[in-house]
């Protein structure tokens, strides 16, 4: 069974006027033929099955956009072959729609003014959806979380956190074989970022529906993704499973402490004495990560002690947030 996403050695160039301050300079740009190539995705493969949810990380800048308009067909690559559902997304734009859904950067594709439910129903119309496969989505929604309260509440007077969760129902009314997902939990308080999260897992598994996610939060990952796919600087760095990737950091560990005064300053002064090593905080702990091929846990602790009065530790193996940074920083091998 072949891949419902084909990419093979797809690349994306931008042609950007390379242009002058001050006003003369916006006049002589307007004849200028001074241009440089950027290229913002760099001869990317990858398959993705029916029915995965696949993480596709990076930093800003990375690609990511790029690489996602053109598997929805509002742009056309550069050079290589892009697949969906056995078709050409930039040359079958309204087949490609009509089985993709998409929530994009917060862009909602609901009617502000209008109660969800007429959006519902506009949308049934837009993609014809039938009355029976209507009814049925419509049972499935409320069957995985309480929908009534929002159906006659007009977008506008809704919380951040119902509209994003209106908006991936909307996503997936007609059924799509593949959703993207752009960043989908950004914004929400920890209660609403976990009924997203079951939501997507649940019509995942209930549809088979692929689902590419866009995130800059690791719960989101470690939550929902089966595979990551990392880019950066429009090449890719890593396709596999986040397992697999943890076994190339087997030998970190996070050695966490808590001590008196203001964490971010403190954090601040332990990097300046342990330049080699990753030093954050949060709001009760400062995070050191520690690769134990290179430095004992014993050694670091006694060097802490001897100028920082520890009320309590613990040790983690490293976390899905630290191993992607340190990508982000070095790459993969």
């Amino acid at each position: 069974m072949s891949a419902i996403i084909q990419i093979k050695n797809v690349t994306k160039e931008f042609k950007v006027l390379n242009r002058r301050e001050g006003l003369k300079g916006s006049l002589k740009d307007l004849f200028s033929r001074d241009y440089k190539i950027v290229r913002a995705v760099d001869n990317i493969s990858m398959n993705i099955e029916q029915g995965e949810i696949v993480g596709y990380l990076g930093p800003n800048g990375a690609g990511k956009s790029t690489t996602i308009k053109m598997m929805t067909g509002v742009l056309e690559p550069t050079s290589g072959e892009i697949l969906v559902s056995g078709n050409i997304p930039y040359q079958n734009r309204a087949k490609n729609a009509q089985e993709i859904g998409v929530v994009f950067g917060q862009r909602s594709q609901l009617w502000w003014a209008l109660p969800l439910i007429e959006s519902f129903k506009l949308l049934k119309d837009i993609y014809q959806i039938s009355d029976s496969d209507y009814e049925s989505m419509m049972h499935l929604y409320r069957s995985l979380v309480d929908i009534e309260p929002l159906l006659h509440k007009p977008v506008r007077q809704m919380s951040l956190g119902q509209r994003t969760l209106s908006d991936i129902l909307a996503a997936f009314l007609h059924n799509p074989k593949i959703v993207f997902l752009d960043e989908p939990t950004i914004g929400l308080d920890v209660s609403m970022k976990s009924k997203i999260r079951i939501l997507i897992n649940a019509l995942n598994k209930e549809k088979n529906t692929t689902v590419i996610l866009t995130t800059h939060d690791m719960g989101d990952v470690d939550a929902l993704c089966q595979r990551i796919v990392i880019i950066d600087k429009g090449k890719m760095l890593y396709n596999n499973d986040i397992e697999h990737l943890k076994g190339f950091f087997g030998s970190y560990r996070t050695l966490k402490i808590r001590i008196d005064g203001d964490l971010k300053q403190q954090a601040e002064v332990i990097q300046k004495s342990l330049p080699e090593f990753s030093v954050s905080a949060d709001e009760e702990w400062i995070s050191i990560l520690v690769d134990e091929e290179k430095s004992k846990i014993m050694e670091v602790l006694h060097q802490l002690q001897k100028s920082h009065e520890m009320r309590d530790m613990q040790l983690q193996e490293i976390s899905t947030e630290e191993i992607i940074k340190k990508i982000y920083e070095e790459g993969v091998e």
